[in-house]
């Protein structure tokens, strides 16, 4: 009944914790209008945000609201692009083309990476 951890334990603790992190899934929904010049940047901008830091460990999915418009009004979409973060929770929503790096990596708890240039007008 040792409630002391052995001293390995620890070290086996965070390392597990490290493990788990690194194979944590994101699942996003990006809610586009169309193919205009705003929706086409948002896309890009996710994907290379995505690649960038969760590569191999996020799923994306594009919706066209014009295409379907039950799914913005399930979700309660009332611009676009938004972008939803579904897992891991908490749930976020992010509105705009996704040019603004720096605050969709701050939303996302992610760090900032320099080699992620969003494409902007």
């Amino acid at each position: 009944m040792n409630d002391i951890p052995a001293p390995g334990d620890s070290l086996e603790s965070f390392e597990e914790a490290a493990r788990e992190r690194a194979e944590v899934r994101f699942l996003f929904r990006l809610y586009v209008a169309g193919s205009t010049v705003q929706s086409n940047r948002a896309i890009v901008n996710t994907r290379r945000i995505c690649e960038g830091h969760l590569e191999g460990r996020y799923h994306l999915e594009v919706v066209d609201i014009c295409l379907h418009p039950e799914l913005a009004r399930i979700e309660q979409i009332i611009a676009a692009p938004t972008l939803i973060k579904r897992e891991p929770l908490p749930v976020r929503r992010f509105v705009g083309d996704m040019s603004r790096t720096d605050r969709l990596l701050a939303g996302l708890g992610l760090p900032e990476a320099p080699e992620v240039r969003p494409v902007t007008p």
